[in-house]
């Protein structure tokens, strides 16, 4: 459908980051005048920072398990992903004249690895099409409840903007600094939309007990690695983080959702460490077992079974005397560690945040039903994912699908 005479339809875009300005690149696409604000200073701060140590935009994964990893807010995500999943992504960014490659692990990366080159790209393309950037543009709400009559806090003052339509991609809870602060909550629940609270999501965890002043000493900071772990089902390997208060890292974040949800439940989680996951059970117990003379247990721990320093470090912090000394419990222990967590960390401190606006508050193109003309996209809808490529793919499927959602929704008001 080709727009009439009358005078173009004008979209606010509202975060600045990837769900944001896919919803702005497809809303262009379709010939609408669209403006994208945002409250800080540049544009995909949050972004930027992801790709720090190499952008880790999507992953390879076939569909069905890709879909699998965003757990309960798979079958909601389903058809934006479908419709803008790994591949796709891959060949938008291929467009920009940024290729990708598959590293070991499965994950995708641009070649040079950055992020900046694949943003510069994208905002040239994007000021070529028509789209408006308005930095510093901190949104305060609607001045008319009855019209998108958008409220702002400017440098200059408060300032205000009147559009057809909205997308808001104002992002999750975490990295406050950088944009994602959760501010928005209070406005949408105002207009009667509802919104599942913000929780920590990819996040550290607050061991129970504390951790001794000894072994915090010794160890904080320090990497854990080749361990698997265990909790209700889930089972990984990879590596971890001792912090001062109790764990982190990418394998502490793959198991975040499940930890943090039995907490909420029941007060704490404990899951089990396999500090040897590439030893068989027997094999773990005949050297355990082995006469150790006159040596210590804990070199013949470390001449028989390599175990040292901060594994050897949690086995001491987390098996009593009696059981380090019991052959049979100690191969168990070391097979199968107990770690109790009793607290996530502070939300400002996680990756990424789970809550957001219910899919239920939505129409099928990521419409809010309580406010006709608005729509929302990326983190700050109810979903969460680990680390990987999931959360970026997820936060540039849903913001085109809400882009060409807002761009129908206004032509068909034409």
């Amino acid at each position: 459908m080709t727009l009439s005479s009358a005078p173009t339809p004008r979209v606010a875009v509202i975060g600045a980051g990837p769900a944001g300005l896919m919803a702005a690149e497809a809303l262009a696409a379709r010939g609408l005048a669209v403006e994208v604000f945002d409250a800080m200073p540049s544009v995909g701060r949050k972004f930027l920072l992801a790709g720090k140590g190499g952008l880790n935009l999507t992953h390879s994964e076939p569909a069905a398990p890709f879909l699998a990893r965003y757990g309960r807010g798979a079958q909601a995500l389903a058809p934006f992903v479908e419709a803008f999943g790994n591949d796709a992504l891959r060949a938008w960014s291929a467009g920009l004249g940024i290729d990708t490659f598959v590293g070991s692990s499965g994950r995708v990366f641009p070649t040079d690895m950055k992020a900046a080159p694949l943003l510069r790209a994208w905002l040239q393309r994007l000021r070529a099409a028509g789209v408006t950037l308005s930095m510093r543009h901190r949104w305060t709400g609607w001045a008319a409840p009855d019209r998108h009559v958008l409220a702002f806090d400017t440098p200059a003052g408060p300032a205000g903007r009147e559009v057809d339509a909205v997308v808001l991609a104002l992002g999750g809870g975490s990295w406050r600094r950088l944009g994602s602060d959760g501010t928005w909550v209070p406005l949408l629940e105002a207009r009667g939309v509802p919104v599942a609270p913000l929780r920590p999501s990819n996040c550290g965890f607050h061991v129970a007990p504390a951790w001794t002043a000894l072994f915090r000493e010794r160890h904080a900071g320090e990497p854990v690695k080749t361990v698997a772990l265990s909790f209700e089902g889930f089972r990984q390997a990879g590596e971890f983080v001792v912090t001062e208060t109790g764990i982190e890292g990418n394998l502490v974040y793959a198991a975040s959702a499940a930890l943090r949800d039995a907490i909420d439940t029941h007060g704490r989680a404990t899951f089990h460490l396999d500090l040897l996951p590439g030893r068989t059970a027997e094999w773990v117990a005949a050297e355990v077992a082995h006469p150790r003379g006159s040596r210590s247990l804990s070199t013949h721990l470390k001449s028989r079974l390599g175990l040292q320093g901060v594994k050897a470090g949690l086995l001491n912090e987390l098996v009593s005397k009696a059981d380090m000394h019991d052959p049979a419990v100690l191969a168990a222990r070391i097979k199968a560690l107990p770690v109790t967590v009793d607290a996530a960390r502070p939300l400002d401190e996680a990756i990424s945040s789970a809550g957001g606006v219910r899919f239920d508050g939505l129409d099928a193109g990521l419409g809010v039903r309580a406010v006709p003309g608005l729509f929302a996209a990326g983190e700050m809808l109810d979903w969460e994912a680990p680390t990987g490529g999931y959360l970026l793919t997820a936060c540039f499927a849903t913001g085109r699908a809400a882009g060409n959602a807002a761009a129908d929704w206004l032509l068909s008001r034409a």
